[in-house]
Protein backbone atom coordinates (compact mmCIF):
# COMPACT_ATOMS: atom_id res chain seq x y z
CA UNK A 1 0.00 0.00 0.00
CA UNK A 2 2.78 2.34 -1.26
CA UNK A 3 1.01 3.84 -4.10
CA UNK A 4 -1.03 7.19 -3.77
CA UNK A 5 -4.57 6.33 -5.07
CA UNK A 6 -5.66 9.73 -5.22
CA UNK A 7 -5.35 13.71 -4.10
CA UNK A 8 -8.08 14.01 -2.16
CA UNK A 9 -8.24 13.87 1.41
CA UNK A 10 -10.19 10.71 1.75
CA UNK A 11 -7.62 8.87 -0.56
CA UNK A 12 -4.92 9.61 1.56
CA UNK A 13 -6.63 8.04 4.71
CA UNK A 14 -5.82 4.60 5.45
CA UNK A 15 -8.93 2.87 7.37
CA UNK A 16 -7.87 -0.43 9.45
CA UNK A 17 -10.87 -2.31 11.13
CA UNK A 18 -9.00 -5.04 13.44
CA UNK A 19 -9.89 -7.94 15.28
CA UNK A 20 -9.03 -10.79 17.34
CA UNK A 21 -10.13 -14.11 18.11
CA UNK A 22 -9.51 -16.85 20.77
CA UNK A 23 -10.84 -20.41 20.73
CA UNK A 24 -10.50 -20.94 25.10
CA UNK A 25 -9.06 -18.31 26.92
CA UNK A 26 -6.47 -19.11 26.70
CA UNK A 27 -6.15 -21.15 23.91
CA UNK A 28 -5.73 -20.93 20.46
CA UNK A 29 -6.23 -17.49 18.47
CA UNK A 30 -6.32 -15.30 14.98
CA UNK A 31 -5.96 -12.18 14.19
CA UNK A 32 -7.11 -10.18 11.38
CA UNK A 33 -6.81 -6.52 9.87
CA UNK A 34 -9.14 -4.91 6.58
CA UNK A 35 -7.35 -1.98 5.21
CA UNK A 36 -8.95 0.40 2.56
CA UNK A 37 -7.22 3.16 0.92
CA UNK A 38 -9.20 4.71 -1.40
CA UNK A 39 -10.24 2.21 -3.91
CA UNK A 40 -7.21 0.04 -2.56
CA UNK A 41 -7.98 -2.87 -0.06
CA UNK A 42 -5.71 -5.64 2.09
CA UNK A 43 -6.29 -8.18 3.98
CA UNK A 44 -4.05 -9.83 6.57
CA UNK A 45 -4.25 -12.73 9.12
CA UNK A 46 -2.40 -14.86 11.38
CA UNK A 47 -2.55 -16.95 14.45
CA UNK A 48 -1.21 -18.53 17.51
CA UNK A 49 -1.24 -21.77 18.83
CA UNK A 50 -1.29 -20.57 22.86
CA UNK A 51 -2.40 -16.72 23.45
CA UNK A 52 -5.19 -14.72 25.21
CA UNK A 53 -8.16 -12.65 23.16
CA UNK A 54 -6.27 -9.41 24.48
CA UNK A 55 -2.93 -10.48 22.79
CA UNK A 56 -4.98 -11.13 19.69
CA UNK A 57 -6.26 -7.60 19.51
CA UNK A 58 -3.31 -6.32 20.16
CA UNK A 59 -1.79 -8.02 17.72
CA UNK A 60 -4.16 -7.27 14.59
CA UNK A 61 -3.63 -3.31 15.50
CA UNK A 62 0.00 -3.60 15.28
CA UNK A 63 0.10 -6.06 12.12
CA UNK A 64 -2.33 -3.92 10.88
CA UNK A 65 -0.24 -0.71 11.44
CA UNK A 66 3.28 -2.68 10.03
CA UNK A 67 1.43 -3.72 6.80
CA UNK A 68 1.80 0.29 5.82
CA UNK A 69 4.98 1.16 4.16
CA UNK A 70 5.05 4.74 5.12
CA UNK A 71 3.80 6.98 7.34
CA UNK A 72 0.06 7.62 7.08
CA UNK A 73 -3.07 9.07 8.18
CA UNK A 74 -5.25 6.24 10.03
CA UNK A 75 -8.57 5.83 11.41
CA UNK A 76 -8.24 2.73 13.34
CA UNK A 77 -11.35 0.61 13.56
CA UNK A 78 -11.67 -1.34 16.72
CA UNK A 79 -14.22 -3.44 19.02
CA UNK A 80 -11.53 -4.00 21.98
CA UNK A 81 -12.24 -1.22 24.98
CA UNK A 82 -8.99 -3.56 26.08
CA UNK A 83 -7.07 -1.80 23.10
CA UNK A 84 -8.64 1.53 22.60
CA UNK A 85 -8.22 2.54 27.06
CA UNK A 86 -5.07 0.90 26.75
CA UNK A 87 -3.42 3.43 23.87
CA UNK A 88 -5.61 6.21 24.44
CA UNK A 89 -5.64 6.56 28.38
CA UNK A 90 -3.74 3.40 30.31
CA UNK A 91 -0.45 4.14 28.18
CA UNK A 92 1.00 7.46 29.33
CA UNK A 93 0.66 6.00 33.50
CA UNK A 94 2.64 2.81 32.22
CA UNK A 95 5.14 4.40 30.30
CA UNK A 96 5.38 7.09 33.39
CA UNK A 97 5.67 4.02 35.78
CA UNK A 98 8.57 2.16 33.92
CA UNK A 99 5.60 -0.11 32.84
CA UNK A 100 4.03 -0.81 36.08
CA UNK A 101 0.25 -0.65 36.98
CA UNK A 102 -0.86 1.27 39.47
CA UNK A 103 -0.71 -1.14 41.68
CA UNK A 104 2.79 -1.13 41.11
CA UNK A 105 2.38 -5.01 38.86
CA UNK A 106 3.82 -4.92 35.75
CA UNK A 107 1.80 -4.33 32.84
CA UNK A 108 0.08 -7.50 31.25
CA UNK A 109 1.54 -7.79 27.44
CA UNK A 110 3.63 -5.03 27.83
CA UNK A 111 6.21 -6.41 24.60
CA UNK A 112 2.69 -5.74 22.72
CA UNK A 113 2.18 -2.32 24.04
CA UNK A 114 5.24 -1.14 23.59
CA UNK A 115 5.58 -2.51 20.08
CA UNK A 116 2.12 -0.45 19.41
CA UNK A 117 3.40 2.47 21.05
CA UNK A 118 6.02 1.95 18.21
CA UNK A 119 3.85 1.89 15.26
CA UNK A 120 1.74 4.65 16.58
CA UNK A 121 4.33 7.21 16.34
CA UNK A 122 4.86 6.45 13.04
CA UNK A 123 1.56 7.84 11.48
CA UNK A 124 -1.46 10.25 12.57
CA UNK A 125 -4.05 7.67 14.15
CA UNK A 126 -7.25 8.52 14.96
CA UNK A 127 -9.27 5.75 17.33
CA UNK A 128 -12.47 4.48 16.62
CA UNK A 129 -14.67 1.94 18.58
CA UNK A 130 -17.51 0.31 16.91
CA UNK A 131 -19.77 -2.33 18.34
CA UNK A 132 -18.38 -6.23 17.90
CA UNK A 133 -21.03 -7.90 16.17
CA UNK A 134 -23.39 -5.25 15.40
CA UNK A 135 -23.20 -4.86 12.03
CA UNK A 136 -20.33 -3.01 10.68
CA UNK A 137 -19.33 -4.07 7.65
CA UNK A 138 -15.16 -3.51 8.15
CA UNK A 139 -15.36 -4.84 11.95
CA UNK A 140 -17.54 -8.47 10.41
CA UNK A 141 -14.85 -8.34 7.98
CA UNK A 142 -12.05 -7.99 10.27
CA UNK A 143 -13.56 -10.64 12.36
CA UNK A 144 -14.08 -13.24 9.64
CA UNK A 145 -10.12 -12.64 9.18
CA UNK A 146 -9.32 -12.95 12.51
CA UNK A 147 -11.08 -16.68 12.58
CA UNK A 148 -9.39 -17.43 9.52
CA UNK A 149 -6.01 -17.17 11.60
CA UNK A 150 -6.98 -19.32 14.02
CA UNK A 151 -6.54 -22.81 12.18
CA UNK A 152 -2.88 -21.49 11.25
CA UNK A 153 -2.10 -21.19 15.54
Amino acid sequence: MSENPGTGDEATTVHIWTDGACKGNPGRGGWGAYLVWGEREKEIFGGDPETTNNRMELTAVIEGLRALSRPCRVVLHVDSTYVMNGITTWIRGWQANGWRTKDKKPVKNAELWRALADEVARHAVTWEWVKGHAGDPGNEHADALANRGVPLA
